[in-house]
């Protein structure tokens, strides 16, 4: 089978395709979680739960697996996967049916985010793959914006199971366009060492403290991220009553947030270090959940409140993930493979962690979304403010 041009447009869209799995899994649903609460009879933030379980953990299997075999064959794994997984979430008739599905599909999901950008260090210089996944980056935000506003007007006229047969469809589509994707991972550069012996490097990176410290404030930033993600489509739909097709409106204000302050961040991080960055954007995001904490507890609350204070917060995340994301590899030195593997599960399995909490929480009110917020987005910040030239390479 002919394969497509690695510098050509339509290899960066399938990539950038590939890239928006992780937000097209996690938000394209996010209008119909109270709903299918009440058709399942259970805790719809559980099913966010199971698929950040089997994400973070495969994650960890397909970075050593792809450096043995190349990265095609484990995209074509991943997609039988996930159409598999979706197929299995849009027949479920009860929660913990879709509560396993939701973790098989993560498995094949997770594969495309991760594999995509091993491509783009496979075939590009440093600075050039830089450049590389800024573009995929502003490609891949379509599905974040788009994925939720759809599925909110798809639910006007069929039932939540249609957004999954959706994916159905999108995992099916994109299974025949990796077919035509090149290895971009030869036989003379995969690794010869055994797949245990790949994953010691795990174990090594966990005591790297430098790593651990932008791998720790990314997660806990990412804590707070997907406390708005589990708990925002009731806070919006059912305390303020906003229109469950109107949600993907609300959502994609964040979204838009987090483009323009990725762009910003592109034009200073050449002027500003790394680290002080990090402590400003941090700082800055903290500021913001707990001012509008402070007008909570004074009687305040209200849509407009909760709509900008989590506009603002969300949006630290084009600066907050760009820069943890690259001092965390750059501390992770010849390990930088495993510690993307490493980075990524811990990113966004700590997902998991808001998930739950927020599962034995009320939620017919903001104030346990807003409280799990302010309480993560604090301490990314304490984690972040020390400084910088204490931690060396290993």
């Amino acid at each position: 089978m002919p394969t497509i041009d690695t510098k050509g447009w339509l290899f960066i869209s399938i990539l950038s395709a590939l890239m928006a799995f992780t937000s097209l899994s996690t938000d394209i649903y996010l209008p119909a979680m109270p709903q299918m609460g009440r058709d399942l009879h259970g805790d719809a933030e559980l099913t966010l739960t199971g698929f950040l379980i089997g994400f973070s953990f495969a994650q960890l299997f397909w970075g050593a697996i792809s450096d043995k075999i190349g990265r095609k064959i484990p995209l074509i794994i991943g997609m039988i996967l996930f159409v598999i997984g979706s197929i299995g979430c849009a027949i479920s008739t009860s929660m913990y049916e879709l509560l396993a599905w939701r973790v098989f599909q993560a498995f094949g999901a997770c594969v495309g985010p991760m594999l995509s950008r091993a491509m783009i260090r496979d075939l590009y210089s440093r600075t050039e793959a830089a450049k590389m996944l800024s573009t995929l980056a502003i490609v891949m935000a379509i599905a974040p914006i788009a994925g939720p506003m759809l599925a909110g007007h798809l639910l006007l006229w069929f039932s939540w199971h249609s957004i999954f047969w959706l994916l159905v469809g999108i995992g099916t589509i994109m299974f025949f366009f990796v077919l035509v994707l090149p290895e971009t991972h030869p036989l003379e550069r995969r690794s010869t060492r055994s797949v245990v012996a790949t994953y010691k490097n795990y174990w090594i990176l966990l005591h790297n403290k430098g790593f651990m410290k932008y791998t720790l404030c990314v997660s806990c930033f990412y804590i707070a991220i997907y406390a708005f993600l589990t708990a925002s489509p009731y806070v919006y739909i059912d305390v303020f009553h906003v229109p469950t097709e109107h949600f993907g409106y609300l959502f994609a204000l964040n979204i838009i947030g987090v483009m323009i302050l990725s762009a910003i961040n592109r034009r200073i991080v050449s002027a500003i270090r790394l680290d002080r960055l990090l402590r400003y954007a941090s700082l800055f995001s903290a500021l913001c959940v707990l001012i509008v904490l402070a007008l909570m507890f004074a009687g305040f609350t209200s849509l407009p409140l909760i709509v900008i204070g989590c506009f603002l917060f969300f949006s630290m995340n084009g600066i907050i993930a760009a820069v943890t994301n690259a001092l965390a590899l750059d501390r992770a030195g010849k390990m930088a493979g495993s510690g993307a593997a490493l980075l990524g599960s811990m990113q966004y399995g700590s997902g998991i962690v808001s998930s739950v909490i927020l599962t034995f929480l009320p939620n017919d009110s903001a104030f346990p979304m807003m409280i799990v917020i302010g309480v993560f987005v604090i301490v990314c910040a304490i984690i972040a403010y020390p400084s910088d030239e204490q931690y060396n390479r290993i």
